[in-house]
Formats: C-alpha cells, structure tokens, sequence
C-alpha cells in the first residue's frame, strides 16, 4: 500500500530528553569511537568540555528511541516490515554534552514516489534545541517499498 500523505500534517510531539553521560558511552562503544572525550568525563574535562561529549551521529539516536516514527508510519498504511532507512543528513552548530536537556522539535516535510510508485520516500525533519538555542538540525529520508504497487 502506497503512503497516504496524510502523514504530512502530522505533528509529532516535542521531545524533551536528557544526555546521560551512560548513554553517550554506551553509544560511543556500539559505533567503535576511541575517543576518550566521547566516553571519560575526565578525558572531556582535560580537553575543555564541561562532561563527555557526544559524537555526531549520537542524537539521531536519541531522536529515533524516544519518537514514535514507526507508529506513525504504521497509522498511514505503511507495514513496518518494507521500510528501509534512505539516508540521514545533520548540521550542527554547537556541542552537546552529559547533562544537556534538549528538545526535539519534528516535522514530516515531504513525500514523493519513484519508480513508477513502487518507492515512497518520506522526509523528516528535526530541529533541536537547547535552552531554545538551535543546536542541531537533523534531516532523515525513509524509502517505503511497494511491492504491489505499479501506479
């Protein structure tokens, strides 16, 4: 079943969560960074920061454990099983860090079809916050799969 783009007036809720100085390492350790600053509050320390840093790709993560993305999609005719991950963009403009709250502020801005309708793709984006400072804005792209489809 093709996505109803319905999806697109959707409002997800805004996030409000905290970085655990736990969670980055743990997170740091799943994606094989050595960087001491993303896992010793006392490395982070030494290297200016005021906790253990968090790396790049860490509050996509987050975003994605706290969001409910796939239940959204799934209350639009989308079975789970024939989503695929399209591809994720980030632009950042300040550090985060253990101990931050931030809020995540997302929105679904558009839905186009290829390949005759056989691909749906779903962009969301994500802006997030800290104290209302913009610190990063995430942008991520789901290709939904057709099989049936041929429109």
């Amino acid at each position: 079943m093709a996505l109803d783009h319905a999806i697109l007036d959707v409002t997800p809720p805004i996030l409000s969560l905290d970085v655990e100085r736990g969670r980055i390492h743990q997170f740091a350790v799943a994606i094989g960074e050595k960087n001491q600053v993303y896992r010793d509050r006392d490395a982070a320390l030494a290297a200016g920061h005021p906790d253990v840093l968090a790396p790049p790709t860490f509050l996509f993560g987050l975003e994605l454990e706290n969001s409910d993305v796939f239940g959204d999609l799934a209350a639009h005719g989308v079975d789970l099983g024939n989503v695929l991950h399209g591809e994720q963009r980030f632009r950042y403009f300040a550090d985060v860090h253990a101990g931050d709250r931030l809020q995540f502020e997302s929105t679904y801005v558009d839905a186009y079809s290829k390949a005759s309708g056989t691909l749906d793709f779903l962009v969301r984006r994500t802006t997030v916050t800290r104290g209302g400072t913009v610190v990063a804005e995430l942008e991520s792209v789901s290709v939904i799969k057709n099989p049936g489809s041929n429109s």
